[in-house]
């Protein structure tokens, strides 16, 4: 659909913040995707941008006071009533924390709070602050009030540092918002059961074989798979994220612990991503007590851990009874898609999921390609919120087929 948000009113509150600048091609790229915006700055806000860029943009007059005596009524309300949805971007800390707790003294929180549409928000901050507790309690009690977060990503930040703060880029917003909309909760009814992150393998007490996974693409699944309307269970090796908000989480730490976790549950959900990048070796016997550095060599014995996406591939080939879609990931540093098509029949799954090492670990993003018995669908690289969506898309569509729907 070229104009997924044809016929809908936007309401976009720039908040005040460096990013602020990138909120003009926002309000583009919405009326691109066919909305109708209106547009309301905080005071912090107009330092950094003016309302007449944002007038020559939307063709209408931007906000900026409560008490506008060119509008003869209540404003905050008039704009809400219009609006279908409500774009805060930058969302600083200040503004979630203000969201969060419910304070309305301008035109920003008091639209805000008379918001009848759904809400998204942008986060944009220096990493210390998005990381303080009350930024993350702030952006929790959002979230389980049903107000949708995109980002913030990691990247390169105005004071010339590198972390998780950065706004997404406009069309990344633009485009999950116009994705929330058309796909609503078509998810509904299902159960998602999603492994997330890395395992540690114990060498001794403090020492552990690991890799790089930060579990960010199986917390976007989790997410997003919430927001349609499944019900989500998350069994998450050790990870250094929030959890995402409405899902069952189960922690586990080993890839022992994992194939516990997840094998005795998978039977009963409708579809179980295997996002996890589980170690395929661990010490076969780790040392009781702390080794100590002496000699030049040490040598550690591994042994293989359980494949648990073979062993639920196995289960369904062996079972009559109605099995879950199966969805496994392959992260791979050469020969991409002949090494997933080998792992989808090897491991007997609906579908791999393939990307790049240098393409998918740690970061905000990712690109990947769905690998199917019959088809390979390459997606551009996109944030791992929206490649989650795709990758659920495709899982829904799977079970559809599988049940004539």
């Amino acid at each position: 659909m070229d104009a997924p948000l044809r016929g809908r009113e936007a309401l976009l509150i720039v908040g005040g913040g460096i990013a602020a600048y990138k909120s003009a091609s926002l309000a583009r790229e919405l009326l691109r995707l066919g909305a109708s915006v209106e547009t309301v700055l905080t005071p912090a806000a107009q330092r950094f941008v003016t309302g007449v860029t944002f007038a020559g943009i939307t063709g209408r007059p931007a906000r900026t006071e409560l008490w506008d005596p060119s509008y003869p009524g209540e404003l905050h309300i008039e704009l809400t009533r219009k609006a279908d949805l409500v774009v805060v971007a930058p969302a600083t800390a200040d503004l979630l924390a203000r969201m969060a707790h419910g304070l309305g003294d301008d035109l920003a929180t008091t639209c805000l709070l008379a918001a009848k549409g759904e809400v998204f928000v942008a986060p944009a901050m220096h990493p210390r602050m998005w990381e303080h507790a009350a930024t993350q309690a702030a952006a929790a009690t959002l979230r389980a009030r049903g107000v949708h977060v995109i980002g913030p990503d990691t990247g390169p930040l105005a004071s010339g540092e590198v972390g998780v703060g950065r706004m997404s880029e406009p069309e990344v917003i633009a485009r999950t918002v116009a994705e929330h909309r058309t796909r609503g909760a078509d998810l509904a009814g299902l159960r998602v059961l999603i492994s997330a992150g890395g395992t540690h393998e114990a060498i001794d007490p403090v020492r552990y074989i690991g890799n790089r996974s930060s579990g960010r693409m199986g917390f976007a699944l989790a997410e997003r798979a919430q927001a349609r309307g499944a019900t989500v269970t998350v069994v998450a090796g050790p990870v250094n994220l929030p959890p995402p908000p409405g899902v069952h989480l189960v922690r586990v730490r080993s890839a022992l612990e994992m194939r516990d976790a997840i094998v005795p549950r998978a039977a009963e959900h409708d579809v179980v991503v295997m996002a996890a990048a589980v170690a395929d070796y661990r010490p076969a016997e780790p040392a009781p007590e702390k080794i100590k550095k002496s000699a030049e060599e040490l040598t550690i014995r591994l042994v293989k851990n359980p494949d648990i996406l073979a062993e639920l591939g196995a289960a369904r080939a062996a079972s009559s009874a109605s099995l879950p879609v199966l969805v496994g990931f392959a992260v791979e540093t050469s020969d991409l898609i002949a090494y997933a098509r080998a792992k989808l029949s090897r491991k007997g799954c609906d579908m791999v999921v393939a990307n790049l090492a240098e393409d998918g670990f740690e970061g905000a993003d990712n690109r990947v390609t769905l690998v199917r018995a019959d088809t390979e669908d390459a997606l551009p690289r996109m944030d791992k919120r929206a490649v989650a969506d795709r990758i659920l898309d495709a899982a829904r569509d799977l079970r559809a087929s599988r049940h004539g729907a």
